[in-house]
């Protein structure tokens, strides 16, 4: 998993990213294609 200071451009990358913050931090998940997983904070 890539650990980013802005996701936001990741989050462009393919339109089956979605947003999810769980226990204060904000991943990036896609169930299609895992390797565009990531995580910020």
């Amino acid at each position: 998993m890539k650990i980013k200071n802005s996701l936001r451009a990741l989050m462009g990358r393919d339109r089956n990213n979605r947003m999810v913050r769980r226990k204060g931090r904000i991943y990036i998940i896609n169930k299609k294609n895992p390797r565009y997983k990531a995580r910020q904070g």
